[in-house]
């Protein structure tokens, strides 16, 4: 009987999902409603970067975490080669 109600229930969805017409989410339908009396402003692509420092402040943190890796590895080797004598 699970076999039946398994083609049933995909009957269903493939029958759903051919259907001309779907109804928006509540969400969607919320939304429609609300920019419908107040719509929002245009909002650009990519928004402006933030001027409170230079780009290449991320560079600097990539550098410290490959630094940090680094130290830690060189330290580990360190502390093996120590330990073998």
């Amino acid at each position: 009987m699970s076999e039946r109600d398994d083609l049933e229930r995909e009957f269903d969805i493939r029958w759903a999902d051919e259907a001309v017409h779907k109804e928006p989410s509540a969400r969607a339908r919320m939304l429609a409603a609300r920019w419908k009396e107040n719509p929002p402003e245009p909002v650009p692509f990519r928004a402006e970067a933030d001027r409170r420092g230079p780009r290449r402040s991320s560079w600097v943190s990539t550098a410290v975490v490959l630094g940090s890796v680094a130290v830690i590895i060189v330290l580990l080797g360190y502390i093996n080669f120590r330990a073998s004598y």
